[in-house]
């Protein structure tokens, strides 16, 4: 109520006092005191917040409150909660922090609508038979995380012969999420492997999805409902020394790529002179020695000059300047921003290759910094 009166007495609200352990309770004040604009007010905080710390992102905490206080799927503040947490991966939310009244929020929310989605299908049942077992007991949350293996651990992982303890009430649990997974999306193999077996999906929807995977000419799909989008950890991205040009220096812990003042006469570098490349590479085939323009088949970026691929593609920019390249891996397109102004989707995008990294070609002095992409 401290919020509510500060900003019915002042017409404002200081950002200071909003935090992460009463802004839903705000929010959801103003609702019913009609205050629309302090509610749009911390929605624009709740945004910034957001947007600002990236890596302590706890809008799975934010969206279970206010799923627990919102009865429809039609609340502003939620909805943004549940597109910022359809874009982590569920392996990344520790269960706990989303209650179950978040998860099922954003399975509802994000059923069947083009929103972009980081977790494929499969991790998405994986994670709601394994929440379902935490409710029911101890020993069913333990054994059925041993019998359903994240994607990553399925390859490697050996075929268990456990028993799933509770099994009824696991299946009861388990209900209410089933509705809201696509199983058209999971692969036959793990469908058949290992969710079949612990028989906690009923059988008339196994058999449908097989059913439907028998007659279509894309069994599999797109394996991640609706458009699927990947977030990069910032300690995943680091420059490649083994793909790096012989007298290219690499430093700040693999961040920062950098062309010393004499770099200019190598031959290698002749052609390019003070143009710098920012794109992405094929993982085969690209030489790290070679002029970028000759490498037309397994190169795929803009240069400071405006170009791409030999074409006007955008103004020439140069020093300070940020450079965001996006992928779309459906239409295997790649599209790029500059500091914060996006054009459009690269006309020339047939063979942009399954497996890609990012790249530069610099020639000295030139010095580039890799990041995350982070919303501006």
């Amino acid at each position: 109520m401290e919020i509510i009166l500060e900003y019915i007495y002042t017409g404002s609200v200081k950002e200071e006092f909003l935090t992460e352990v009463n802004i839903i309770e705000a929010f959801f004040a103003a609702d019913y005191f009609q205050l629309q604009d302090l509610q749009d007010i911390i929605i624009r905080i709740v945004k910034n917040t957001l947007e600002k710390n990236c890596t302590r992102n706890y809008s799975p905490e934010l969206l279970s409150k206010a799923s627990e206080k919102s009865l429809t799927n039609d609340n502003i503040l939620s909805n943004l909660l549940a597109k910022e947490v359809a874009s982590i991966s569920l392996n990344d939310i520790k269960f706990g922090r989303l209650s179950i009244a978040g998860f099922k929020y954003l399975l509802s929310f994000t059923h069947e609508k083009d929103i972009p989605f980081a977790t494929s299908e499969y991790e998405v049942f994986r994670y709601s038979a394994i929440l379902a077992a935490k409710q029911v007991s101890n020993d069913a949350y333990e054994t059925l995380k041993e019998l359903l293996p994240s994607l990553e651990q399925i390859e490697s992982s050996i075929k268990l012969e456990n028993e799933l303890i509770d099994l009824q009430k696991v299946i009861k649990e388990l209900e209410p999420y089933v509705k809201f997974i696509d199983f058209n999306q999971i692969k036959a193999q793990i469908l058949a492997d290992i969710i079949e077996p612990l028989k906690i999906i009923p059988h008339e929807i196994i058999v449908n999805v097989y059913r439907r995977k028998a007659l279509s000419n894309n069994s599999d799909l797109n394996n991640i409902r609706v458009i699927p989008i990947c977030k990069i950890k910032e300690t995943d991205l680091f420059w490649d020394e083994s793909a790096c040009g012989p007298k290219l220096i690499i430093e700040d812990n693999g961040k920062v790529v950098r062309a010393p003042n004499d770099l200019n006469s190598s031959q290698m570098l002749e052609k390019v002179h003070n143009t710098v490349w920012v794109g992405v590479c094929a993982s085969e085939n690209f030489d790290c020695e070679k002029y970028a323009g000759d490498q037309d088949t397994v190169v795929w970026a803009i240069t400071t000059d405006g170009y791409y691929r030999h074409k006007n593609y955008c103004p020439k920019f140069g020093d300070g300047k940020k450079i965001t390249v996006h992928l779309d891996m459906i239409k295997r397109a790649c599209t790029f921003t500059i500091n914060g102004k996006k054009y459009p989707e690269t006309l020339e995008h047939d063979n942009l290759p399954k497996k890609h990294h990012p790249v530069v070609l610099i020639s000295g002095p030139s010095r580039i910094r890799i990041q995350a992409h982070q919303k501006n």
